[in-house]
C-alpha cells in the first residue's frame, strides 16, 4: 500500500513538471517579440538596368585571375579593368581621389564634408578564382563572356565579386549626379589579390591608412547574403549581416621513413601512419557549442520562425542538445558552431612496389572566434600522437577576427537599407564561415562586418566559385540601390 501510494505521489509530481515545463515553453515562445528595425517604405532610387548590366558585363569579360604564386599574373586584364572602371564611371573619376596601392589595389577617397566625423570604408576585390579544369563545357556561357541572357550577367566574377565592386561604383556615381555629399568621408577599396590571401591588396591598403592615422568608424565587406528558402522554419527572406569572420590555419604534416620494397613491408609504413593520423584528426574534431554569433543569430531568427522551429529556438535552455545536434549533421550550419577540419592534400609514393620514405598531408581548420591557431596546433599533436610527423603552420595563416557590435548606429545603418531595399526581409547577425579581404582591417577599425545584397537560393551556393556562376539583373539593381541607401543612411550622419 505504501509502495502504491509513493509511486502515485511520483506519477503525480512528474505530471506537475512536465506541466510548469510545457507552460514555461508555451510562455516563451509565443512572449518572444520581433527585433526586426522598422523602418518606412522608401521609393527605388531609379537604375537604368541594361546599361549597368552592361558595365558590369564588361567588367566580367576581364580575366583577372589572381595568382598566389604569381603577382604579375594577367597584369593586362587588372589594368584593363581599372580602364573599364574609369571609362564606365566618368563622375567618380573626376571626383574621388584615386591611389593604385602595391601595383594593383585601388583606394578611393570620397572627402567628406565634417573632417571631424569617422570614415567609413566599402571594400569589394577586381580579382576572381580561375575555372576548375575539366569543367568549361558544363558552363551555360562562356565564363568569361560576361554573356547578358535571360535575365542574368553570367561569367565568372559575376556573383563573387564583381558585382559588389561596380554597384558600389553606380551607387557612388549616381549620388555624385544627384548632388549628394557624404558627411563622412568614404573610402572604396578595391583588392586585386583577395582570392589568395590580400597580402598583397588589402594589407598593404590597411598599411597605408594606418600610417596616416586613419581609424574607421566602420567597414563593409562582402560576405553573407539574403537567402531564400535556406533556412528552415522561416517563410521569408533572410539577410545575414557578419559580424566576424572564421580565421584560417592550413597546417602541413610530414613523415619521413626508411623506403623499401613492398615484398617486405615493415609493421607501420609512412602512408598507413599518416591516413591514421588523418582519420584521428578527422574522427575528433574541435568541440561544437550553439554560442557566440551563432547564438545571437538564433535569438534573432527565432521570433521570426514557424510551427517547431520557433519553438526549439525560444527554447534552447531545453532543446539546446536536440538542436545542435540537428545542426551538426549539415556542413554549412555544423560551420557556425566549431572550428571545422577538412583533409584536403594527401601525397605519397610513385611506385606501385615500393615504400614511399616520405608522406605529406595538409589540412585545412577555419577557427570559430574564441579559438586560436596555437590551441589548433596543440589540438593536431594531441590526435597524431606520433613524434615521427612534424606539423608546421603555413604562412598567412589567420587567427579569428573579432566580433563587431550590433548596437551601433553604424550596425543599424546597414540593417535599416537592408529592409528598405529588400522589404519584409529579415536582419540577423551572422558568421562568415569563408575568408575575406575584411580580416585586414580589424586594426584600425572595431566594426567590420560583411554582406553582400545578393539573392541566394539554396540552388545558387554551388555556383560560389563554381559553374556556371550568375548574377540576375533583377538583383543587380537592387544592389546598386542598396548601397545607394547605405551611402545616404551612414555617410550623412556619421559617427563622431
Amino acid at each position: 500500500m505504501a509502495l502504491r501510494k509513493t509511486l502515485k505521489a511520483l506519477a503525480w509530481s512528474l505530471l506537475a513538471l512536465l506541466l510548469v515545463l510545457a507552460s514555461v515553453v508555451t510562455v516563451n515562445t509565443l512572449g518572444l517579440h520581433s527585433r526586426q528595425l522598422a523602418v518606412q517604405p522608401v521609393p527605388p532610387a531609379p537604375v537604368d538596368a541594361a546599361a549597368a548590366a552592361q558595365r558590369l558585363a564588361g567588367a566580367v569579360a576581364l580575366r583577372t585571375v589572381s595568382s598566389l604564386s604569381d603577382p604579375a599574373a594577367n597584369s593586362e586584364a587588372f589594368v584593363a579593368l581599372r580602364e573599364h572602371l574609369r571609362t564606365s564611371f566618368p563622375r567618380l573619376h573626376a571626383s574621388l581621389g584615386l591611389e593604385l596601392i602595391n601595383g594593383g589595389s585601388l583606394l578611393y577617397t570620397w572627402k567628406g564634408s565634417d573632417a571631424q566625423a569617422k570614415p567609413m570604408a566599402l571594400l569589394a576585390h577586381q580579382d576572381v578564382v580561375p575555372i576548375a579544369p575539366g569543367t568549361e563545357a558544363a558552363w551555360q556561357a562562356e565564363p568569361f563572356s560576361g554573356a547578358i541572357r535571360d535575365g542574368f550577367v553570367w561569367g565568372r566574377g559575376a556573383w563573387d565579386n564583381k558585382s559588389n565592386l561596380l554597384a558600389q561604383m553606380e551607387a557612388v556615381e549616381a549620388l555624385l549626379a544627384a548632388g549628394f555629399t557624404p558627411s563622412r568621408t568614404v573610402y572604396l577599396v578595391a583588392g586585386h589579390d583577395e582570392e589568395v590571401g590580400g597580402l598583397r591588396g588589402a594589407r598593404q591598403v590597411v598599411q597605408t591608412l594606418k600610417a596616416r592615422g586613419v581609424r574607421l568608424g566602420f567597414v563593409l565587406d562582402e560576405g553573407l547574403v539574403v537567402t531564400e528558402g535556406i533556412l528552415a522554419g522561416l517563410d521569408r527572406p533572410a539577410a545575414l549581416i557578419g559580424l566576424a569572420e572564421k580565421g584560417y590555419g592550413t597546417f602541413h604534416l610530414s613523415l619521413d621513413t626508411a623506403p623499401g620494397h613492398s615484398s617486405m613491408p615493415p609493421p607501420k609504413t609512412a602512408i598507413g601512419m599518416m591516413s591514421a593520423a588523418l582519420a584521428s584528426l578527422e574522427s575528433h574534431p574541435r568541440p561544437a557549442s550553439i554560442g557566440g554569433v551563432a547564438a545571437q543569430m538564433f535569438d534573432t531568427l527565432a521570433p521570426e520562425m514557424q510551427g517547431i522551429n520557433r519553438v526549439f529556438l525560444s527554447n534552447l535552455w531545453l532543446f539546446r542538445p536536440l538542436v545542435q545536434a540537428q545542426l551538426e549533421k549539415s556542413g554549412s550550419s555544423n560551420a557556425m558552431l566549431r572550428t571545422t577540419t577538412a583533409l584536403t592534400v594527401v601525397q605519397a609514393g610513385n611506385k606501385d612496389n615500393v615504400l614511399p620514405g616520405h608522406a605529406e598531408a595538409t589540412v585545412n581548420f577555419r577557427l570559430l572566434p574564441g579559438d586560436s591557431l596555437e590551441q589548433v596546433q596543440a589540438h593536431i599533436h594531441r590526435n597524431v600522437a606520433n613524434q615521427a610527423i612534424s606539423v608546421k603552420g603555413q604562412e598567412g595563416n589567420a587567427e579569428p577576427s573579432a566580433v563587431s557590435p550590433v548596437d551601433t548606429p553604424d550596425y543599424q545603418a546597414i540593417n535599416r537599407s537592408v529592409r528598405e531595399v529588400f522589404p519584409g526581409t529579415i536582419v540577423a547577425p551572422g558568421l562568415m564561415l569563408a575568408a575575406t579581404d575584411a580580416r585586414h582591417f580589424g586594426g584600425i577599425s572595431d566594426a567590420v562586418y560583411r554582406f553582400s545584397p545578393v539573392r541566394a537560393r539554396e540552388a545558387d551556393l554551388a555556383r560560389f566559385h563554381g559553374t556556371n556562376e550568375r548574377v540576375a539583373i533583377a538583383n543587380y539593381v537592387e544592389m546598386i540601390q542598396f548601397y545607394q541607401r547605405l551611402l545616404r543612411n551612414a555617410a550623412a550622419t556619421p559617427t563622431r
